[in-house]
């Protein structure tokens, strides 16, 4: 940056160098709303940011971490922050601005006279009134550690700064580190009572026409019932499959309009008992019919009947950081067209979720 004749910054620069809303940040969740319109405005993934990342030889970007940053649960150091935005391919001449907002914020967060506690990842635990730490913090990947339970005012910060990013640059892509999503995916099997909005980060593929994928599934040979529950990114509309069961016709996945705001749906297919009864196993295969854009499923939970009542029976997670699932279950996927990671939103009705 060359100098201004009287000794300041030449104008234009200092122009430059101030990006729209960066200046007048002074909160945690105007830092996070615009950190989610670059990562909008970048277009690109988690994964690749982390890639890019260490090309370059600076901060690490840990996906996991990143995801945070974003979501609002956790105040990032300023390096990573930079980092960040630098994988985001923001000019140089306008991270001094984001770093004068980042000073901003971090002094507003320091209660005076206590010592902040920094976490060796890159990040600061969040802190309730008063300034004092929470007794549970997330783990990053390969850390030990309960799950956070956060204020209900930044599980709301995080669902806006989705929605704001949602809304400036449509389908917003998160990336992030499945090994310690995955878990509180399965452990809850689509079914645990958790507050409306939720978002979900999980990995999965797509296949497209003339695909199909298969699977094989336990079940409890008494069991009078069978339903198919797949996780599927409903913003890719009109998804029509076949469904067949040890090679007998067993139903389809209808189509469904698209959402692009709440994406995050569980569609459920009940198998006709005749197919069911008295086995062990079930090989399912579903066969491409028609898409708007491809055949996607990331999480399949099968759940049987047993003396009228409904349970899991077994858990088939799909997706490239979930290979050991698959090949547990001779998961097969011909002419795949996409598999990766997303974050997505469920719709604030938990009735919602659900769909036949």
């Amino acid at each position: 940056m060359r100098d201004h004749p009287e000794g300041g910054e030449d104008p234009r620069i200092v122009r430059q160098a101030s990006p729209p809303g960066v200046d007048s940040v002074n909160c945690h969740e105007d830092l996070v709303r615009l950190l989610a319109e670059q990562f909008a405005r970048a277009d690109t993934s988690l994964r690749e940011l982390q890639l890019r990342a260490d090309k370059a030889g600076g901060a690490r970007l840990p996906r996991a971490t990143c995801a945070d940053m974003l979501a609002g649960r956790r105040f990032p150091k300023k390096a990573l922050m930079v980092a960040f935005l630098r994988a985001c391919r923001v000019p140089e001449p306008q991270l001094p601005a984001w770093e004068r907002a980042w000073e901003r914020v971090r002094v507003a967060r320091m209660p005076t006279g206590t010592e902040l506690n920094r976490q060796p990842n890159g990040t600061e635990p969040d802190r309730g009134p008063g300034g004092a730490a929470p007794a549970t913090w997330a783990a990053g990947p390969g850390e030990a550690g309960p799950a956070p339970v956060p204020r209900r005012s930044w599980r709301q910060a995080a669902v806006s700064a989705a929605l704001a990013a949602l809304a400036t640059a449509g389908a917003v892509s998160v990336i992030i580190d499945q090994r310690g999503a995955s878990q509180s995916v399965a452990s809850d099997g689509l079914d645990s009572p958790v507050g409306p909005g939720r978002i979900v980060s999980d990995d999965g593929r797509a296949f497209s026409a003339g695909g199909s994928s298969r699977f094989t599934a336990t079940v409890d040979p008494a069991n009078s019932g069978v339903r198919l529950i797949r996780r599927l990114d409903a913003g890719v509309a009109r998804q029509y499959a076949t469904i067949t069961v040890n090679g007998d016709p067993a139903g389809t996945w209808r189509q469904l309009p698209g959402d692009s705001t709440y994406k995050w749906r569980e569609q459920i297919v009940e198998i006709p008992r005749t197919l069911t009864a008295g086995r062990r196993s079930l090989t399912i295969v579903n066969t491409f019919v028609s898409s708007s854009l491809g055949f996607n499923e990331f999480l399949y939970v099968i759940e049987q009947k047993i003396n009228g009542a409904w349970s899991i029976a077994d858990t088939v997670d799909i997706g490239p950081d979930h290979t050991a699932s698959e090949a547990a279950h001779d998961y097969r996927i011909v002419a795949q067209g996409w598999a990766d990671t997303q974050t997505f939103t469920y719709p604030p009705r938990e009735e919602d979720w659900r769909v036949e």
